[in-house]
């Protein structure tokens, strides 16, 4: 045991069961909101709220990678980075055609809905961000979740906005914007993952294992 924590092992496995506990509580809270942002979205007819369910299911992608790779292999990092990257770019476009389609057949969302789940959003990232703040400078991968969670609640106070804006306009044109606008980010963050982890697993086994470890937390749609 005294080696144990002359080596300072103790102490890592004793940080990364915290990381893990951390972990898991931001994923459930963010898969929650996901269903609930998506339901509210749908019955709302709100492409806000869709996209931004989109994003808390990419938050609960990086969060659920994030705990998949503490005991992987480089080789495995790629691969689940790989398929994360698809998941996110296939709803990604979803969102996008949404938006689309209500330019031309106008539909008038329901903003006291978005108003009311975009609130909700926001406290449930709030949660999310002050259990993640502590543990911000621990390493590369508890910063990456951080930086997600803090700049998610960007997107959240870009929702109320935009049910403001509707609301005050009586149009649909803010929350198609606002939607439109957290799509293409989203989008953007699935290009990056997808082309950094087809590089890694083309790439020799001794560069991604100097790679791999940094490139899949990506946070390019939250920075």
């Amino acid at each position: 045991m005294a080696n144990c924590c002359e080596d300072k092992s103790c102490e890592v496995t004793a940080l990364r069961e915290r990381h893990g506990r951390v972990l898991w509580i931001v994923l459930i809270i963010n898969l929650v909101m996901f269903f609930v942002e998506g339901w509210a979205g749908l019955l709302a007819h709100s492409t806000s709220l869709l996209a931004d369910a989109l994003d808390m299911l990419g938050d609960a992608l990086v969060y659920g990678f994030s705990l998949f790779v503490l005991a992987r292999s480089v080789r495995w990092q790629a691969g689940a980075a790989l398929a994360k990257g698809g998941f996110m770019l296939v709803f990604g476009l979803g969102v996008l055609g949404e938006a689309a389609y209500k330019v031309f057949y106008p539909i008038m969302p329901g903003v006291e809905m978005m108003g009311l789940i975009g609130g909700v959003a926001l406290a449930a990232n709030l949660v999310c961000f002050f259990l993640l703040y502590r543990h911000r400078s621990d390493n590369l991968n508890m910063r990456s979740t951080w930086l997600c969670s803090r700049n998610d609640l960007i997107a959240n106070v870009g929702i109320l906005l935009a049910a403001a804006g509707s609301y005050l306009l009586a149009s649909r044109w803010p929350d198609i914007l606002v939607g439109s606008l957290i799509a293409t980010l989203f989008l953007r963050s699935a290009f990056s993952v997808l082309r950094q982890s087809i590089q890694s697993l083309r790439a020799p086994h001794s560069e991604i294992a100097g790679s791999v470890a940094i490139r899949p937390f990506d946070t390019s749609h939250n920075a």
